[in-house]
């Protein structure tokens, strides 16, 4: 209930909350009338949510420093900073081992400024300099105290310093608008201004970048070669937007430095929109000629090797990518353009040239998963056109080593088979060991008062809250992903958790089985709605371990997801093709909201993957494919084959996320029925140590 209201927020949502504080009381009345506090400070609801909060520190003070910080940031949009004032004065002091030991004496400076007590609100701001010095609130603080007691070059440099160090957050706006009113945005020079719309392109907010760059160029008191790098800095957000035109893009100046070589590159870009293969190849020429050093020649080849490959025409792509690996080979790009040479020149049957680099590949790609394919794809050669078995087989165990859940490991773990190899040797594989994995521990500290708070926060439904509460235990290290993960699944946030422990745990397609506990595994691959997804399974004759892992892959088990494609829930289903499949089941009156009910979004998803698989012949590759990008594509990659294998299939997949997709699910079935095996061994090894 606590969840549901700080998301919906609705009078149900308080209803239900409101009754379960007023039936408890001790720690879950506190954390009910924390979670409604939280809601209404929220919805600015201001003199209720200080009740709440009020009510929440009356039922028990573990929760304490929550109830108080949070209703004096109430107090303080109401502008009573007189009470707001009276919860922060000595905070540090009462709570000395709150998460909000540094938002709280920023809150008390800015109480403090309110009241016209700039002089006090610095001397709070100083009891952390040293641990919140170089953080935006810290610094938006301090300027603002810094002008208050008529310090104006130092606020003017606090807020330009913060404005141009953390350009993308929020404070940096306040910053800026501060800078503004006192007439001293001009102080920003137009190397700073340019740092800024370099940023906002840098994070994808194109809108803001064109703004900024097109202010710039239209700057008269900025001389003309700058002015001109700004419009075409401009007209490259503007092909970011899509509103970029070959007039607007022809009529930038053609200077020879950087702005001449991205005028290039962006006509290139045109070109190839407007599949305008003649001057497109004439644009990489022109770039080739007269900027060869260039970043944006790098970005036209691969692009055009993009553009060539994704029409099959091989030969083309080839060339491109090659003169990218060849003449940047510590470019962003440069592995991924000499993997892709060496794969299409496989995919032409060019055996010799395809060795070449893909032995470059093992021993320079600083990438895992190219490094993965490169080996794999070696070993393949070494097997059908060296005809020399050891070889391959040293591949393979390289790959099954070094990268244990990868899709080549679990290819690789087939050709031995084929081979009759057995997968590990005693020999030692250079280079190839698996990662490192860290201590980790599937048991808590008993007496940790952290982690007691952390629960208790999740019962409020303040998630946020959940890593950082944690994270101030000293011994966090070894425990507190799995915690932090089991917490957010207590709730049935299974999504959350595996969310949290994949992102503590980036190693952990590398890792054996063995080296990290099984609890980490069962939320990093869950099995939630296990007995539905069992039952649809075997009525529509799938495997569970094929659904969960496809579930697994399209929403991390989040029944509530929507798409940016119109896509709902568990199995992503579009709401036409669900209500297609509604009438099949024989389900009346069926509505779209349906496809967010977990038992129904796996009765129709597991309808779908059964037809889809009839219609590709059972061939699993095919379906996930499919399923992913539609039937009428996979149709047309399999008329690019042959294909010797359907390694060779997915490999040859053009979409980078699709082949990605139909790669993971595959991963994803294998471990778990490696998790599931593993769990059956240790119960039985458990028996047996009665």
């Amino acid at each position: 209930m606590a969840a549901q209201l700080q998301t919906m927020r609705t009078p149900a949502a308080y209803g239900g909350v409101t009754s379960y504080a007023q039936h408890h009381t001790g720690d879950a009345a506190a954390a009910a009338y924390l979670a409604l506090g939280r809601a209404y400070q929220q919805d600015k609801r201001y003199p209720d949510a200080i009740s709440a909060l009020q009510q929440a520190k009356k039922h028990s003070d573990v929760l304490g420093d929550y109830a108080d910080f949070l209703a004096a940031e109430c107090y303080h949009a109401q502008e009573n900073e007189t009470a707001a004032e009276a919860l922060l004065k000595g905070f540090n002091e009462r709570y000395s081992d709150s998460i909000f030991e540094i938002e709280a004496p920023e809150l008390e400076a800015n109480v403090l400024l309110a009241q016209g007590n700039p002089t006090a609100a610095q001397r709070a701001l100083l009891t952390i300099a040293d641990e919140a010095k170089d953080k935006p609130n810290y610094e938006l603080t301090a300027a603002k105290i810094a002008y208050a007691i008529q310090q104006n070059d130092e606020a003017l440099r606090l807020f330009k310093h913060l404005l141009l160090s953390h350009p993308l957050s929020p404070e940096a706006e306040v910053a800026r608008a501060r800078l503004t009113a006192m007439g001293a945005e001009s102080s920003l020079t137009p190397a700073e201004l340019r740092s800024l719309a370099d940023a906002y392109y840098n994070a994808g907010r194109y809108q803001l970048a064109s703004e900024q760059y097109h202010a710039l160029a239209r700057n008269t008191q900025i001389d003309s070669n700058t002015r001109d790098g700004f419009a075409v800095a401009a007209a490259g957000s503007d092909l970011k937007l899509k509103r970029l035109t070959d007039a607007q893009a022809r009529a930038l100046p053609d200077t020879n430095d950087d702005n001449g070589a991205r005028r290039l590159y962006l006509l290139m870009e045109l070109a190839r929109n407007a599949q305008n293969d003649g001057e497109q190849q004439q644009l990489v020429s022109q770039l080739e000629a007269r900027f060869p050093q260039s970043q944006w020649l790098a970005e036209a080849l691969f692009s055009s090797g993009n553009m060539y490959m994704l029409r099959r025409d091989y030969p083309q792509a080839v060339t491109y990518y090659s003169y990218l690996a060849t003449h940047f080979p510590s470019g962003h790009n440069s592995a991924a353009a000499h993997w892709r040479a060496g794969w299409l020149l496989y995919r032409q049957g060019n055996f010799t040239e395809a060795a070449r680099i893909f032995d470059e590949q093992i021993k320079l790609s600083p990438d895992d998963t190219l490094r993965a394919a490169a080996l794999y794809w070696r070993g393949r050669l070494y097997e059908l056109q060296e005809k020399k078995p050891a070889l391959a087989a040293a591949n393979y165990r390289a790959v099954v080593s070094r990268y244990q859940h990868y899709f080549y490991a679990q290819m690789s773990r087939e050709r031995l088979k084929v081979l009759g190899q057995p997968e590990l040797v005693s020999q030692h594989l250079d280079g190839y060991q698996p990662q490192p994995v860290p201590h980790l521990v599937d048991t808590f500290p008993a007496d940790s008062p952290h982690i007691a708070k952390a629960r208790l926060i999740a019962n409020a439904g303040l998630n946020e809250y959940i890593a950082q509460e944690l994270a101030a235990d000293p011994d966090y290290e070894s425990w507190g992903a799995l915690a932090e993960a089991q917490i957010y699944a207590s709730f049935g946030e299974t999504y959350r958790a595996m969310r949290s422990l994949k992102k503590a745990l980036p190693y952990y397609t590398s890792a054996p089985l063995k080296s990290i506990p099984l609890a980490y595994w069962r939320i990093l691959f869950p099995e939630a709605w296990w007995d539905t997804i069992k039952t649809e399974s075997a009525k529509n004759g799938l495997d569970p371990y094929l659904v969960a892992s496809l579930i697994r892959q399209e929403s991390e088990f989040n029944p509530s997801v929507i798409s940016y494609a119109n896509a709902y829930g568990l199995m992503q289903i579009e709401p036409s093709v669900g209500k297609s499949l509604a009438k099949q089941e024989g389900i009346s009156g069926f509505q779209t909201y349906q496809l967010l009910n977990p038992d129904v979004n796996i009765r129709l998803g597991t309808r779908y993957l059964r037809q889809t698989l009839d219609h590709f012949g059972g061939v699993q590759e095919y379906a996930l494919a499919a399923y992913n990008a539609g039937d009428s594509r996979v149709v047309d990659w399999q008329a690019a084959g042959p294909y010797r294998g359907m390694d060779e299939f997915v490999e040859s997949i053009p979409f980078t996320q699709t082949r990605d997709y139909v790669q993971a699910i595959l991963r994803n079935e294998e471990i778990y029925r490696g998790i599931d095996a593993a769990t059956g061994a240790q119960a039985k090894a458990g028996i047996a140590s009665r």
